[in-house]
């Protein structure tokens, strides 16, 4: 056996399962020692993990395999690690998990969500500095996971954007609210490095280190700029700096304000509560029944975010009302959702807990997202001109589930209208354009089964299009709990319920009983889950249920090698 195959046995074959239960027992003790304001146990605790050889291994393992930038290269042109490789990372990141200078990090433009003219900057760190920043992103995370206020509901491990408005239709069908909806201009790009590593408070060597990372510079191009404020966007750990620094947010505004009297019902009953504060990243929403209230907390807000360096956007900073608010429309847009509340007749008024109301509430996906969604199809639709109609319901399929996954917790009277708005008219022209000699009744006859009573774009052996209509319940408030509690049994319902699953992933999770199928390992919040075939297509698997089994990524690049490997024959015993 040559080096190079030995030495990838020994990777693949190394004790996952021991370093995983090795090091989420330490993380674990870390947030309960965090939790009782033990912070002399907190760091040493973190010492110890981050001198372990299993989180080293995770840590390598998590950038080089799992992570989607895997194959993205930083200033040192680094990428897609050998076995060899990843085993000779592993042993530096571990005998140098601290540094005091970094390489600095390549910056890259993307274009930003919805907007076609516009980019955003990533800045993407070497391979190694990478993993650097997992092994710390894995002591520092439980620490502050214990801290972390209940409503942040952004880059962190069991919680979704579906959380957060869960949470404001909770907060608002009994009772109708002034709305402060605010956006932090450049979050990323300008937080004080100062002020965040006071704020961060954690041990001299991590603090030395992590401050590296922020003034490592930035180069854009051949050109090289000071990193002097701001944590770069594409970091391991960026995203957990930048919830540490926005750490407070909640408490502060709450605690400037005295418990308040609020609405009082039909039966007498007073409602107490103060301003109610939901973060999902740089993006906030402050409700509160005074619109007084949420004038003061748009002051307070902009005071508290100065020491930071930041400032609201004022282009998204915008004051309403979820029910009324003068000439302007009701409502808000939060994290592509409409939030609005609508007038009901007699007979359709729903029953709160202590009264009948007068209103209903709605949550819908915005305009915005609508038309987002329906340039993208159109776009596809217009690529795939000459294709057949079973490439293109295959290319469509996986665009239409994901966004009826996200926006699954709308209401279901908004979801009928999606099919015909956004996609029928491409359809129609895409299905003419094929046949412009032909009339329109045989063009229907022929692309779309009309028998089932409906206008269902389908094959006639039976491949359909995927419907935007996609159910999925409303999440409970998640509150204090964390994926570090070790209560396995509620994450694991969570995940479940989790708008990123596909109903198939789901039924095969619920199969497993949480586990992988490859290495018998408990699937843990932030892992990603690959579907894959248990015989595969190239040996005669079938596209079942009965066929498919969930798999880490990770594990699903070994099983698919030792497929390939299978099907060429260098196990065979002849």
């Amino acid at each position: 056996m040559s080096a190079s195959l030995r030495v990838a046995y020994e990777w693949k074959d190394l004790p996952w399962k021991k370093f995983h239960k090795q090091t989420f027992k330490l993380q674990k003790r870390i947030y309960r020692a965090s939790q009782s304001g033990n912070m002399k146990l907190v760091r040493s605790l973190q010492k110890l993990l981050i001198k372990s050889q299993a989180a080293a291994h995770l840590a390598v393992r998590r950038v080089s395999q799992d992570n989607q930038g895997k194959k993205t290269a930083g200033v040192d042109g680094v990428k897609e690690l050998t076995p060899s490789q990843r085993i000779k990372l592993t042993q530096e990141i571990k005998a140098k998990p601290y540094i005091k200078k970094a390489k600095a990090v390549r910056r890259v433009w993307i274009p930003k969500a919805g907007k076609k003219d516009e980019k955003r900057p990533l800045g993407i760190p070497t391979m190694e500095e990478r993993a650097r920043q997992a092994l710390i992103k894995l002591a520092l995370e439980p620490e502050w996971e214990a801290k972390f206020e209940p409503n942040s509901y952004g880059f962190r491990p069991g919680r979704s954007a579906q959380d957060a408005i869960s949470y404001i239709f909770l907060s608002i069908r009994e009772s109708p609210k002034y709305v402060l909806d605010t956006d932090i201009a450049k979050c990323f790009d300008k937080i004080n490095h100062k002020t965040l590593l006071e704020k961060l408070n954690t041990y001299p060597q991590m603090q030395r280190t992590i401050k590296a990372w922020l003034k490592a510079g930035i180069l854009d191009g051949k050109e090289l700029f000071p990193s002097e404020e701001g944590t770069p966007q594409g970091g391991v750990i960026s995203p957990l700096l930048m919830n540490v620094a926005l750490h407070g947010m909640e408490t502060f505004i709450s605690n400037s304000f005295p418990i308040s009297k609020g609405i009082k019902a039909e039966k007498k009953i007073t409602l107490n509560w103060r301003p109610q504060v939901i973060r999902y990243a740089d993006d906030a929403v402050i409700l509160h029944s005074d619109p007084g209230v949420i004038e003061q907390t748009k002051v307070l807000l902009e005071e508290w975010l100065k020491p930071l360096g930041l400032e609201l956007k004022e282009e998204k900073t915008r004051i309403s009302h979820t029910y009324w608010y003068g000439n302007e429309t009701p409502g808000f847009d939060f994290l592509g959702f409409n939030v609005r509340q609508y007038k009901v007749g007699k007979t359709h008024k729903p029953k709160s807990k202590y009264y009948r109301l007068n209103y209903t509430t709605r949550i819908r996906p915005s305009k915005k997202s609508l038309k987002n969604q329906s340039q993208k199809l159109n776009d596809t639709i217009k690529k795939m001109r000459t294709s057949t109609q079973r490439e293109l319901i295959r290319t469509l399929n996986p665009i239409i589930s994901g966004w009826g996954r996200y926006y699954g917790i709308s209401d279901s009277k908004s979801k009928g209208k999606n099919d015909h708005q956004m996609l029928f008219p491409a359809l129609a022209r895409w299905a003419r354009r094929r046949h412009p000699s032909k009339n329109w009744g045989w063009v229907v006859r022929k692309y779309w089964r009309l028998e089932t009573g409906k206008w269902d774009f389908a094959t006639k052996d039976g491949i359909r299009l995927q419907s935007h209509y996609q159910k999925i319940e409303r999440l409970l408030p998640v509150g204090k709990r964390s994926p570090y509690d070790g209560d396995w049994a509620y994450w694991l319902m969570r995940t479940k319920q989790h708008p990123d699953l596909s109903p198939t992933k789901a039924r095969l999770l619920k199969r497993q009983k949480g586990k992988c199928a490859y290495c018998k390992l408990q699937f843990q919040l932030g892992d990603l889950l690959e579907t894959d075939h248990v015989i595969p297509k190239e040996r005669g698997g079938l596209n079942v249920l009965l066929n498919l089994q969930l798999l880490h990524r990770h594990c699903h690049d070994s099983k698919t090698s030792q497929d390939e490997c299978n099907i060429g024959g260098i196990f065979d015993n002849d």
